[in-house]
């Protein structure tokens, strides 16, 4: 079944951003190429980020925590220290891999394009967030374009020297011959998402990325009508007016 909503379904932020932002940067990546071949390619590439905080233990192939050989045992052979042994947990934390797409001419690999999907981490971890931004300015100093998409409504926006204008999501398309102004596209959460303009180089015409037919194949494709638990609140919340049409069109009323 189709998505109750008409563009963004904002119950995906808290419980199915993860695979939602894989399909829905696998899903761009597809519909590119089509429009993009033979001349640019389009590579699926990843950023890691560290999660503060988020331990985990050694798990081995079997999926079980190992002992091996000599695992607190003595040693055969013996010992003479008065050393002891005992056991620690070491801090580990679980790396976070965000993808992107790069758009690169086939013929000397150049990275024409970069689009960027937003991600919890680096709209709310301070250290993510830090090192987005340290790599956003890099990307705005280079020679590709840099497209940034923010389909969330929760964390810190991105910054820009004007205010934002209204709106729940938004897409920037950052030309490297007019930077530093870039376009801006917004839209609420009771509007579909917008086509947008990708730029290539070398005086090929933009090709376009339709953003609803992307998260529709997205949607289509999870089976987030079925995985999603629409009884649920909305997180971040919605506001009164927005609560009460999420509500109908989910067929659970907020109470």
């Amino acid at each position: 079944m189709p998505s109750p909503f008409p563009g963004m379904d904002p119950f995906i932020e808290s419980q199915k951003w993860k695979g939602f932002h894989s399909g829905f940067m696998a899903a761009s990546a597809e519909t590119l190429t089509s429009q993009v071949r033979p001349r640019y390619v389009v590579d699926v590439e990843a950023d890691v980020y560290r999660a503060d905080g988020a331990l985990i233990p050694f798990v081995g192939p079997n999926g079980i925590a190992q002992s091996g050989d000599g695992w607190l045992e003595p040693h055969d052979g013996g010992s003479t220290t008065d050393a002891k042994r005992s056991v620690v947990t070491l801090p580990m934390t679980e790396p976070i891999e965000i993808p992107y797409l790069v758009i690169r001419r086939r013929d000397n690999e150049e990275a024409v394009t970069v689009i960027e999907l937003l991600s919890p981490t680096n709209k709310s971890s301070r250290d993510g967030r830090a090192e987005y931004l340290a790599k956003r300015n890099l990307l705005l100093r280079g020679r590709a374009h840099l497209v940034e998409l923010d389909l969330l409504r929760g964390g810190e926006r991105l910054p820009t020297v004007e205010p934002h204008p209204a709106g729940d999501y938004f897409a920037f398309v950052s030309r490297v011959e007019r930077r530093p102004q870039a376009e801006v596209y917004s839209w609420t959460l009771a509007h579909p998402l917008p086509p947008i303009p990708i730029p290539l180089t070398d005086g090929d015409p933009d090709v376009t990325l339709d953003l609803q037919t992307v998260f529709t194949t997205t949607y289509d494709r999870a089976g987030y009508d079925y995985a999603l638990h629409y009884e649920r609140p909305v997180d971040p919340p919605l506001e009164a007016n927005q609560l009460q049409w999420a509500g109908q069109r989910t067929g659970h009323p907020a109470t």
